[in-house]
């Protein structure tokens, strides 16, 4: 049985796990310096495996993490349209520019619950995915995602404070500024959210099942009144899911 170190760099933290037989435990949230992120992926190796499955959105830390696998003699997998396209057909014009955490979700997702389902990753950036019924990625969405929205506010005005995410309730109405770009904020990004699975319904015809990851899904998808399936492993259960194939 294959068993994978899986690895994702984001632009502002990095996840690690365990995969075994389908299986993501171990799991490790870095939000520092990319030698803490070594440190624990390498506990994670600690436990018996064959090699690194990677997703990145940081191509500068690439080099560096196939250095840190020849360091640790571990084979280097990276997910890429070839691969994921064991698992799911790519039809974009340029595929080589999709991110590799958005077919990794995409992989994970049409594995889990089936296709057509509509993917969500709520994290640095929003980016969204449709994978029709005959297994094949369409397209997506791409916005700013909450960290990318409160920076802006705070950098380009003089008095809004920096937002704290991803605590807190929707207030009724702001009664002062925090409350006030709370409401904004969440509200705002579930009308989002709905008017995008609504567009995407609309223009395949398709009944989507809804799934969505990332840091920040839990807390924007409460209450929307849509039956999302929030998977916090999905990328890295599939980032695994493809690089286990290339054994």
């Amino acid at each position: 049985m294959v068993r994978l170190a899986v690895v994702d760099v984001g632009n502002t933290s990095t996840a690690a796990g365990l995969w075994v037989g389908g299986r993501v435990s171990r799991v490790v949230h870095v939000d520092g310096a990319i030698e803490e992120a070594f440190a624990a992926v390498s506990r994670i190796c600690d436990f018996g495996v064959d090699a690194i499955a990677y997703v990145s959105v940081v191509p500068r830390h690439d080099p560096k993490w196939r250095a840190f696998a020849r360091r640790m003699g571990l084979e280097f997998r990276c997910v890429t349209p070839e691969s994921a396209a064991r698992i799911v057909t790519i039809d974009y014009p340029k595929p080589e520019t999709i991110g590799a955490d958005r077919l990794a979700d995409a992989a994970g997702a049409v594995s889990r619950y089936g296709a057509p389902v509509i993917v969500m990753d709520f994290g640095t950036a929003f980016t969204a995915a449709a994978i029709t019924g005959d297994c094949v990625w369409r397209g997506g969405v791409i916005a700013p995602g909450f960290p990318l929205m409160r920076d802006y506010m705070f950098e380009r005005t003089a008095k809004l404070p920096r937002m704290e995410l991803g605590r807190g309730k929707v207030p009724k109405i702001g009664r002062s500024t925090e409350e006030a770009m709370r409401f904004g904020a969440i509200v705002g990004y579930r009308g989002m959210v709905r008017e995008i699975a609504s567009e995407l319904k609309g223009n395949f015809k398709e009944d989507f099942n809804l799934v969505a990851t990332g840091g920040f899904a839990k807390w924007v998808l409460k209450d929307i009144g849509l039956p999302f399936k929030i998977d916090p492993t999905l990328t890295l259960y599939g980032a695994g899911l493809i690089c286990a194939k290339e054994s």
